[in-house]
């Protein structure tokens, strides 16, 4: 009797957990669609309200910033509260958040919602992140992580092309793209509400809160070991996010408003197929490879305002998007194959600190640059910064092996 009964369960069992890992792999993907949503809308919005490059790149990088502060609070809140209550509650915020998009009437409107998508993203990125691993299939490992870098640069990329065909074709583009979105989140924050509970949650809550980095022990030489690149990766990221759209107008002012859009697209799709791709290799070689690719990237992209060449914009924007996701792949499978279950959220949380940091920063020096020397200038100066880091990352194993060939 308990045979018979026991059987049809495992069947049951499997199939949510399956239900469950790819509702948490397109919460990932929601969320970073509407990161990148605003991005070709930025050209719009600068023609509606008059204001410069470097506010494009604040108004970015207040999500940015808000989504660290969020990361530095929270990122470990579902470890005390429950995966469940923290996604859904993030994602009614993300949702609102898309409401004051959807009627902002200036930049300080756009700043209020990004800070709210932010401190949303934030909070829900370590608990999404922390449920893959918890509705892994056991009998295939490094699905989890495989999602993990995955499901941003596809989120990235679905967001950016979905507003990029509004702005073309849609009667209102800086309001339907909102408005879809947040039909989405709303259901998504309902699904989430039904899946099991994976976490256990336990007293502490309130002092989680208080902000730190808790990068479980095993991981932090790795961590060390693969800033450099995932600096150099995020820097590049961040760049084509807030100002690929104006590069894109420099070299070609005539050219339809959906090719600013399209080169955030080009990259995060070369990066989506990058992280599919480097999974086959060791973790070492993605990112190797991925650090290497980010310097003829960073080249062509910093060589395309001189040849006034789309081409180069686009092959650059394609390599760097290549690398970013060789080196995000790489980093994080080396990250999580050292991290314990109850470790996980927290060091999720601290890659993403680590990555949003390299990500806002550099932009809003860049925005800077361009108003104190022009777009052209600030390309190169961003493009050379980007090129050391990347070398500093392919140097770093080199000097590793060679401290402990000495030793």
């Amino acid at each position: 009797m308990s045979v018979a009964t026991a059987t049809p369960s495992r069947p049951r069992a499997l199939l949510r957990r399956r239900g469950s890992f790819a509702l948490q792999a397109s919460v990932l993907i929601g969320l970073l669609a509407a990161s990148s949503a605003p991005t070709p809308l930025y050209a719009l919005y600068q023609a509606e309200w008059h204001f410069s490059a470097l506010t494009v790149t604040v108004v970015f990088s207040a999500y940015a910033l808000a989504l660290l502060v969020a990361l530095l609070a929270a990122g470990t809140l579902s470890d005390y509260l429950g995966r469940r209550p923290v996604l859904a509650g993030a994602l009614l915020a993300e949702a609102a958040s898309m409401a004051i998009f959807a009627t902002a009437h200036g930049v300080a409107d756009l700043i209020a919602a990004r800070v709210v998508q932010g401190l949303a993203t934030g909070a829900a990125s370590g608990a999404a992140g922390a449920a893959l691993l918890d509705f892994e299939h056991p009998d295939r490992p490094g699905r989890a992580a495989l999602a993990n870098s995955v499901t941003p640069v596809s989120g990235m990329a679905a967001g950016v092309l979905a507003s990029t065909a509004l702005v073309q074709f849609a009667p209102a583009p800086t309001r339907t793209v909102y408005l879809v979105l947040l039909v989405l989140f709303a259901a998504q924050a309902s699904a989430v509400a039904l899946t099991p509970e994976t976490a256990h949650p336990h007293p502490g809550a309130w002092h989680s809160l208080r902000p730190s980095i808790a990068i479980a022990p095993s991981a932090r030489r790795t961590m060390l070991l693969t800033a450099p690149g995932v600096i150099a990766a995020w820097a590049l990221g961040g760049f084509y996010s807030s100002l690929g759209p104006s590069l894109a107008r420099t070299i070609a002012p005539l050219a339809p408003r959906a090719v600013g859009g399209l080169v955030f697209f080009a990259l995060s799709v070369a990066a989506a197929l990058a992280v599919i791709a480097a999974r086959s290799l060791p973790a070492s070689t993605a990112s190797i490879a991925g650090s290497a690719l980010l310097v003829p990237g960073a080249l062509l992209t910093l060589s395309s305002p001189y040849e006034h060449s789309l081409l180069a914009l686009f092959a650059g924007t394609v390599l760097s998007g290549v690398g970013f996701g060789s080196v995000t792949q790489g980093a994080l499978r080396r990250l999580l194959s050292r991290t314990e279950a109850d470790e996980s959220a927290g060091t999720l949380a601290a890659y993403y600190v680590l990555s949003y940091l390299a990500m806002s920063i550099p932009a809003i020096l860049a925005g800077v640059l361009t108003n104190l020397y022009g777009l052209t200038t600030a390309v190169s100066l961003y493009g050379a910064t980007v090129i050391i880091l990347a070398l500093a990352a392919l140097a770093v194993p080199l000097l590793t092996r060679y401290h402990t060939a000495v030793r």
